[in-house]
Formats: structure tokens, sequence, C-alpha cells
């Protein structure tokens, strides 16, 4: 079971800017812990739980790195082509055992052993072989040890080649391969429940009668979910009642690691989110600057950490994506969450509130001089789930600024970083 310390967070009445919310979760989430043995094939997107350490070389011994000759460099001349005699054949997989002496040479493919003697290995393609086959010419000019791979030249026996904590992707499973481990230690799934809020909220495929809507975010946060590798359980929709409420909560934290509702956690007198999580824990209200986003809220439901987004759909994306999203893989067992973020020029003006951070939803496009450049969507209300599809991700714009105008540069956050 995965948690939150008890004092994780305190309200108060101020905005908590985002970037101390997320070092309060980065200092005191607890992460799970239990781990298990998955095979190569089960293990692109898991996390690893333990250091990965080689027991060999890789590659296993000095080969070629090009097809051509494996010669001794000492029989080279400096000034003039050098003939040497042909006496065997190395391919991958088939090894030319005799000792090469001084004077001879072998023909030689990419990957294959270097033969005992030889140190180095001209391209077939430089050189010119005599009518017989038995005598090849090489040109004046070749580097000592050139085209030739090194034993351990790409991983060494004894070093770390993946740490615990990481997400792994095919290339790290291919690495892992490559050292003849089949079997990886990885955290299990976080186990993740998910359910709305709301009299006025509806599956899709049923009749909308006056005042509902179809509900979105939950087929958006459980998609979100299975991409970072959570075990998510659809809880469906929940009526506007205190008692339905608190105890699908209270059932909800027997059995997992972590809860997240969207909507019904502001103060109006029908979101009933707040009193039930404090009937059954503790709710510390995140009041963060942010935009869209507010309310978003961090509390404990039986110990089990809980996170309540806005029920405007494009405002419950953005904070899964910057708040909700770390918080659930760091009680995954990843160690580091920060998606990458890249510098692009604004397309645009823009203004914004000091001391709050904002999120502007853009898509990117070449700029005349070649750098990407940012194009805001041009609607932005909080309900605009269009929006998000209609992007490519989010600039993102620091509590300090208070005006973007066109070809200043700003920090932009790909959705292909955050899984979105």
């Amino acid at each position: 079971m995965v948690q939150l310390s008890n004092d994780c967070f305190r309200g108060d009445e101020r905005l908590m800017p985002l970037h101390e919310a997320l070092a309060l979760l980065a200092e005191r989430v607890v992460a799970v812990t239990e781990e298990e043995t998955v095979t190569l094939d089960e293990a692109s997107g898991r996390i690893l739980a333990n250091d990965l350490v080689s027991a060999r070389d890789v590659p296993p011994h000095d080969n070629s790195a090009v097809d051509g000759y494996a010669l001794r460099y000492a029989d080279l001349q400096t000034d003039q082509a050098t003939r040497l005699a042909i006496v065997g054949r190395a391919a991958a997989g088939h090894p030319h055992v005799d000792i090469v002496e001084a004077g001879d040479a072998v023909r030689i493919f990419t990957g294959a052993p270097m033969p005992e003697g030889p140190d180095t290995v001209v391209m077939q393609e430089d050189t010119e072989v005599a009518d017989d086959e038995t005598t090849v010419i090489v040109p004046a000019g070749l580097s000592e040890g050139a085209n030739r791979r090194r034993a351990g030249e790409d991983v060494a026996a004894g070093s770390t080649i993946l740490t615990a904590g990481r997400v792994l992707q095919p290339q790290d499973v291919g690495l892992a391969a490559s050292v003849g481990i089949n079997h990886l230690p990885v955290f299990r799934r976080l186990r993740v429940a998910v359910f709305s809020t709301g009299d006025e909220v509806r599956d899709p495929g049923v009749d909308l009668d006056d005042g509902a809507i179809y509900d979105a975010n939950r087929y958006v946060l459980k998609g979100l979910l299975v991409k970072i590798n959570a075990d998510v359980t659809d809880l469906g929709i929940l009526p506007d009642e205190a008692d339905v409420i608190r105890d699908a909560l209270s059932a909800a934290s027997e059995n997992h690691d972590a809860i997240i509702t969207s909507g019904g956690v502001s103060v109006g007198d029908e979101d009933h989110i707040k009193p039930a999580v404090e009937a059954l824990g503790s709710l510390h209200f995140w009041r963060l600057a942010v935009k869209p986003g507010r309310p978003v809220a961090l509390g404990q439901v039986n110990g089990v950490p809980f996170i309540g987004l806005p029920g405007n759909p494009a405002a419950a994306m953005v904070t899964f994506l910057r708040f909700a999203r770390p918080l659930i893989l760091r009680l995954s067992g990843v160690r580091d969450v920060e998606p990458m973020i890249v510098r692009v020029s604004a397309a645009f003006d823009h203004k914004k509130k000091a001391g709050r951070r904002e999120w502007v939803r853009a898509n990117i496009q070449a700029g005349a001089d070649g750098i990407p450049t940012a194009h805001k969507f041009p609607r932005e209300g909080a309900g605009v789930l269009s929006s998000m599809v209609g992007s490519d991700g989010l600039v993102e714009l620091p509590e300090d600024m208070t005006r973007v105008e066109a070809g200043s540069m700003v920090d932009f956050i790909p959705f292909s970083e955050v899984g979105a």
C-alpha cells in the first residue's frame, strides 16, 4: 500500500505555487515497494525496482566494425601500399581460430571476432585484391586500431546499465537482453480508482435529459493512467449525495493505492467530496495558483492518497498532466517525473496575472527562421476539451511573468512528454 505522510500538506488561505506543491510531493510521497518479476516481453512501460548490473562485456570480444581485412598494423608500409597474404576468413558466428602471422591478413566481416594477431581492419572498398584472390593490397595511411571494436565498448562487465525507478523503454529492454538478462524486477502496478461526480453527468450512449452532459473526464483520466501503467478501476459516476460518495470512497480505499475524482471539490452546496474525504481521513486543499485548474485537492481516505481534479474537462486534463501524473508516478516508484521542457518562440500576445502559473494550449509550427513557433489555440476556456485535441502541448508561463509578446521565448511541454 502507498501513502502520503500524515502532515503532507497543510491548508492555508494563500494560493500555493505549483513548484512548491511538486517539491512537497517529491519530499513526502511514500512509494509502492512490492516487487514482481516479469519477462522481457512484459517489461516495456514497467518501473524497474532494482539497479541492473551487467555480468558480461558487450560486445563480448573485440570485433570488426566493417567488412574488410584484419591485419597487423606493424606490417604496413608508411609511404606506400602493402601486399599481404590472405590466409583465412572470419564471419559473425564463424571466427578464424588460427593465429595470424606477420605479413598475413584475414578476410573479415562486420561483427566477426578479431583473430589472434591482427589489431586493425582495413575497409574492403579501400583495398585491391589480386586476381588469384590470395593477396590483398592495402594503401598507406591507415590508422592503427582502425575499424576495431573493443570488448566492453558498449557495456563493461560490472557496470550498472539501468537504475531503479526508471520507466522501462523498449531500448532499455533491449539493453537488458544484450547482456543476457531475460527477466526484470519491477514494481507492481499502482491500483488507481477513478470516478466522476455530478447529478448532471451521464455516460455516453444514453439520451440526455435537460441540463445533462456526457462524461468525458473519466475516459480521459483512465486513458492517461493506462499510459503510465496504472491498474485502473472505473467506479463510474456518483450522484451528488454525500452518503453515496462517502461510501464509495471508503470502499475504494480498501483495495486501491490511490483515488482520483473529477468534479465536486469546490465549495458549493452540491460539492460533497470535501466533507466525505474529511469524514474518512483528511483533506489538504491545494488552493493552487494555476490556470486552468482551480480547485485541485489532495488528501487521504483511510490512509490512501486522494486526488480531486476540477470538473471542467480541459482543466481536469491539464491538472492531471502537471499535478496528478507526477504524484501517481512517484507513488509508483518512478524517480524522475519531470517532463522535458523545450524553448520555443511565441507567435501570440498574452496577458496574465502575476503570482499564478498558467498554461496556454498551443500547436507548433516552423517559423521563418527555422525556430519552432507556438501558436495559441483560439479558444482557451477550462471546459474546451477540443483545445486539447487541437494542440500539440502546453506553453507554461511562470508565476513572475505578466505578459507574453510575439517573438519572445517561452517554455513548451509537448503532449508526447506527458503521455497525452
